[in-house]
């Protein structure tokens, strides 16, 4: 079997269409084009800005050849869900995002019933002295009156999307349970008529910061990656590929920086995403390279708590600067 990626074409954040994508295996897109390789991949992936590291890259291979769900977890900011976006996009094929959070329910993620449609065919019923017909209870749970929020949706809509699950262990635990069915069998089942199947199922990448832990059961169902930070290579490729006009002096010590600001123990570490962020204000700035005054005015931008703000702001800048340029790394 051969997984398919279009090398062509781009999808919005919202679904949309694309050309369409077969099911695992079957080697081709629309556009006659495909991956079959990690590096394959990381091209690909490359190519919609997107800077995979290989073991990354081999799962979302595997994903796509074994047509299984893809579990990535890692610290936020780390690129996880950059990755659904940018795959969306090299699969040439819409996306469809379920943010989640405390108290998301079944009505808000896969569907709920068409309400007031019900309530307008029971009144249209009782003026035309039908109100009694035992037809009617069935008539009102009909698959026209269902409405189809992102879960069902990522499973009836053509061509098949990626479905983004994110943040998942911001949902409560119950939550997990319902999406089972969904990762195992690719089919919710709708209570009133019956199991809803994907005739394509969906591309399906979930990702969690780790607040807590994922049951094992949703696990068993999905392919695993841990997203990690990147070495200082691959994240300086990243901040060039993103923020192009910085000049390479700066970027490479805005990368040899912020590397070594993981190192220390703070509340929450720099993810790739402020890194990106931290250069564009730098460059907004005018800052040609680092230096002490620059880097306290735009700590806000790379640190996100007060606490590992005033620690670093103690001592540790200057510290950090120093040791660099002794390293040389701030030449």
């Amino acid at each position: 079997m051969t997984a398919a990626i279009a090398s062509t074409g781009s999808a919005p954040e919202d679904p949309g269409g694309g050309a369409g994508v077969g099911h695992a295996g079957s080697g081709r897109t629309a556009s006659g084009r495909s991956a079959r390789t990690v590096d394959e991949v990381i091209t690909l992936l490359g190519s919609h800005g997107y800077l995979a590291a290989r073991g990354l890259a081999t799962s979302v291979l595997l994903a796509l050849e074994l047509g299984r769900p893809l579990l990535l977890e890692g610290e936020a900011g780390v690129g996880k869900t950059e990755l659904a976006k940018v795959l969306a996009r090299a699969l040439d094929t819409g996306l469809i995002r379920l943010q989640c959070y405390e108290g998301l329910d079944i009505a808000q993620a896969a569907y709920e019933w068409n309400i007031p449609r019900q309530m307008l065919e029971i009144r249209v019923a009782e003026a035309a002295g039908r109100a009694s017909d035992e037809g009617l209870a069935r008539s009102l749970y009909r698959r026209d009156l269902l409405i189809e929020r992102p879960l069902l949706r990522s499973l009836t809509e053509s061509p098949r999307p990626v479905l983004l699950i994110d943040e998942l262990d911001r949902a409560d635990e119950p939550f997990e349970a319902f999406l089972l069915e969904i990762l195992s069998e690719f089919q919710i089942t709708v209570p009133e008529i019956g199991p809803i199947r994907a005739n394509d199922p969906p591309v399906v990448i979930l990702t969690s910061n780790r607040t807590r832990e994922i049951h094992d059961a949703l696990k068993r169902r999905c392919l695993y990656a841990w997203v990690d930070y990147p070495d200082a290579a691959r994240e300086l490729a990243i901040v060039r590929l993103k923020v192009p006009n910085a000049g390479e002096r700066l970027a490479a010590q805005v990368v040899a920086f912020v590397q070594e600001i993981r190192k220390l123990d703070l509340f929450k570490a720099a993810g790739i995403a402020e890194t990106i962020d931290w250069t564009n204000a730098l460059v907004a700035l005018n800052t040609l390279e680092l230096d002490p005054a620059s880097v306290r005015d735009t700590l806000g931008v790379l640190l996100k708590y007060q606490d590992d703000i005033a620690r670093m702001q103690t001592g540790e800048i200057d510290r950090i600067l120093e040791t660099l340029h002794a390293a040389g790394r701030l030449e």
